[in-house]
Order: C-alpha cells, then structure tokens, then sequence
C-alpha cells in the first residue's frame, strides 16, 4: 500500500481515493467502471450518449429518422436516458455493493438538465454522485440535492468555484462530497483553459490546487471534502507530497486515460493497440472541437486533417477595402469576394492542388476543401440532432430559436457522429480519439510490457502500490 493514502468515506461506506474518470460516449460503461466500484474505488459511468442494448445483448444503433433537428434532438434525449440507465443498472450489479457508482454529465451537452432528470429518476438508490464540467453547471447542486444524490463539479480553478459556490452551491453544501481540479494542460478530452490562460505555457496544479483549497474553506467547506486531482495522473508516487499535506486538505485521485486499456475497457482493440504506440508530444491541445472549448485528442490524421483545413483559410471583405483589392476567382461562384495579392495566389495554388470549394467561416475568412470534404461537411451539419448544448459546427443551440445566430462554422466537425464511430469499431485514424497527456506512458511502463493489459481490479491494485 502506497504511504499515507488511506480509504475515504464517500457514499455511505469507505472507498479507495480513487476515481475512475468518466469518458463520454461510450469510452467508458458499465463494464469498466462496475469493475472499478468491485476492485474498491469509485466507478464512473458516463451518461453522454451511453449505449442501450436489444433483448439478445446487443447495441442499440442510435440512428435518428426525424426529418427535424428539434425532433432528432427529441429521439437523442431518448437515448441518452435509456442507455445511462441501463448503464447504471449494469454497473451496479458488477460492483455487488462495493467502492460507488458516479456517472458523469456534460453541462454543455444537448438537453443536460432533463437527461439528468431522466437519469437520477430511474437509477435510484444505485448512483453515490454525479460528477459535472464542460461549462458552468449552476443547476447541478439544485438537481442532484432533489435526488439525494452527492454531487462533484469539475473545475480548473479556484475562481470557477467561486462562482458556482456563490451562485448555488452553497445552498446544497451537504450534498457537495468533492470538487474535481481537471489540469486543463494535462486532461484528456474538453478542458477549461480560460482566455487568459496560455495553452503553450502548463502551469504547475500545485498552487492553482492550493488556492482552490483556500477558496472552499472561505466558503467554509471542511478540509474532508476531497479535491480530486484530474488530468496527468500515472503513479501515486509523483503526489507523495499531495497526500498528508496540510495546506491540500484532503486529496483523491482521478485516472481517465488509464483506464481505457483494461480488458474490461469497452473501447475497439485497434484503439486499444494504439495507445501502446503514443509518443510524447502525439497528444494535441486544440480548439476544432465544436464546444467552443480546448480540448486534447491523439494528433491522428484525423486531427491533422483539421489543422490542415484551417491553414487552407484566406480572409475576405465583400468590398474592395485597404488591403482587399483583388477579386477572388477560385472557389467561389460570385465575384463579390476580395482578398489581398498574397491570399489570391495562395488560393489559386490551393485550387490546383484539388481545394476547389471555398467555404465561408462566422470569422469572415474562406476555408479551401475539396468537393468531397465539402459533401460530407454539409451532410454531417444537415443531420445534426442537437446533442450539444450550442454547437459552433452546425449553428444549433438548445434555445427556442434553436440557433446560435452564428455560420455554422465549417473548420469543426460533427463531435457526435466520430465519436460514435471510434467507440463502435470505426477507424481510429478517421475519428476524433481523445486521450490524456500523460497516453506516452503505457509505451514506458513496465506494467504494460510484452503486451500485458491488466483486468480493472489488476489495474487498481498496480495503483495503489504506488505505481
């Protein structure tokens, strides 16, 4: 057992300060995080668009066939529910009444609130908490507290939690049972770099930790209330000086990209395999994501495509104004486009090469594709069924207008649709594959030699030595 790190109580019984990081969209089920709650920790099922299954044990395909997003987003709420619950239900029965069952929510994702509703209603007695980021989840005390259920927001500063706790959570305190701080650095999937964050310059987690600490006792929440240390956990060791530590309170541990290569993990063989091949520096912090938010994926040649795409990308002004005195001539089918000397050769090179659509951006700038890129991005924004709360790629917001009043923004792509994909046995080199910073380290440690994957209960057992 690793020195000083002792169980905590949480829901009721005590449990292993170990938490198993929820991954949306079916990288993380019932499977895995039923095994993580049976080996003693806290298991976290995600309940972003989770899987249901037919009567023979199959997944249910979620294909929408309403003709309108309104309705699509309808058929998508449907499922969100149906698969967390089932979900749930399933992880429950894996764990036999050890370690905790969380699940895991998007703020931002499409219709969060009711999912939650939806959820929390059909799975009681079964779900210890809810972990929570991806935005400002104000209404996450107030909902989780009406089912007596604990509640974790996600947070990557002190001052975000300021403002939640001002806000809301204080009128909830007893059910608040931890506060997660996501590296927005190091973390795996969306991040909550701020503006004024540099995301080339990580800082060190230990004093934006100390002050979040600082934050929760001015609001008068104990020092027993763990903060969860989230994104670049590998070894226990590295956070010798995190645990006992006066000035931290108590601390617990969230591992998202560990436990994606377990035999219990649900995600394909191919994207298992390649996780074993990462290098250092293959995991990209970027902002293609239609969130709006950073996020941090594997650089594939699906994200490479993106970065691609937004280099292929002039500036324009509908009129002949400073620097704008040439008429564009490629790409696009009016004359009412004018770019400076520089942007018409680069866009007539582009052209050559076979870029011979120009699509405008909410920016006032022209992206250079192909006819077939140009297909499949008006297809993907055509079927979009809602299941982001706002989502830059296809203009919809969950508002009554159901639009962002921007363009839809075509240098994104549909997050629902690869995500899907990658999850279900798609190629991984075609689809967006999320992973933490810290991915490099399965090629480096030794625990995962000659091809070795541990089962979840090997896999917290590894952990709780240290390593």
């Amino acid at each position: 057992m690793f020195k000083g790190l002792r169980p905590i109580v949480y829901g009721g019984r005590e449990v292993w300060p170990l938490i198993e990081g929820g991954k949306g969209v079916s990288a993380t089920n019932h499977a895995s995080s039923g095994a993580w709650a049976a080996a003693g920790g806290i298991g976290t099922v995600s309940a972003v668009n989770a899987d249901s299954y037919d009567p023979e044990g199959k997944i249910i395909p979620q294909i929408y066939n309403a003709l309108t997003r309104r309705e699509r987003h309808e058929e998508l709420i449907a499922y969100a529910i149906d698969g967390a619950v089932e979900q749930v239900r399933r992880a429950f029965e894996i764990s036999d009444g050890r370690g905790a069952i969380n699940i895991n929510v998007l703020w931002e994702m499409g219709g969060a609130q009711r999912i939650l509703h939806g959820v929390l209603e059909k799975t009681r007695g079964m779900v210890a908490g809810v972990t929570c980021g991806a935005g400002m989840p104000y209404k996450l005390s107030e909902i989780a507290a009406s089912y007596g259920v604990n509640y974790l927001p996600i947070v990557s500063s002190g001052r975000a939690f300021s403002a939640l706790w001002k806000r809301a959570y204080s009128k909830a305190a007893e059910w608040l049972a931890g506060v997660v701080y996501e590296d927005p650095w190091l973390a795996g999937g969306h991040n909550g770099l701020s503006n004024a964050e540099d995301p080339r310059q990580p800082q060190d987690p230990y004093p934006r930790v100390q002050a979040l600490r600082e934050t929760m006792r001015s609001g008068g929440i104990s020092d027993d209330v763990p903060i969860i240390m989230a994104g670049g956990v590998w070894y226990l060791r590295d956070w010798n000086d995190w645990i006992d530590n006066p000035e931290l309170g108590q601390i617990a541990f969230q591992f998202g990209t560990r436990p994606l290569l377990t035999q219990e993990s649900p995600i394909p063989q191919g994207w298992k395999d390649h996780l074993t091949k990462i290098e250092p520096g293959d995991v990209l912090l970027h902002r293609f994501s239609p969130t709006g938010f950073y996020s941090s994926a594997v650089r594939n040649p699906f994200l490479r495509n993106l970065e691609a795409r937004s280099e292929r990308q002039v500036a324009f002004s509908m009129e002949a104004a400073g620097d704008h005195q040439y008429q564009l001539d490629v790409g696009v089918k009016g004359k009412n486009f004018w770019v400076t000397l520089g942007d018409l050769h680069r866009a007539r090179e582009w052209h050559g090469q076979g870029f011979t659509n120009a699509l405008k951006t909410p920016d006032n700038t022209l992206v250079f594709v192909t006819t077939d890129e140009m297909k499949i991005i008006r297809k993907d924004q055509a079927d979009c069924m809602g299941c982001l709360s706002q989502c830059g790629f296809s203009a919809w917001a969950d508002t009554e207008g159901n639009s962002t009043g921007r363009l839809a923004d075509p240098r994104s792509f549909c997050i629902q649709k690869t995500l899907q994909d990658i999850a279900h046995g798609g190629p991984i080199d075609e689809n967006l594959m999320f992973a933490g910073h810290a991915a490099y380290k399965f090629r480096q440690d030794p625990f995962y030699s000659n091809g070795f994957v541990p089962t979840v209960k090997q896999l917290v057992d590894r952990i709780l030595t240290g390593d």
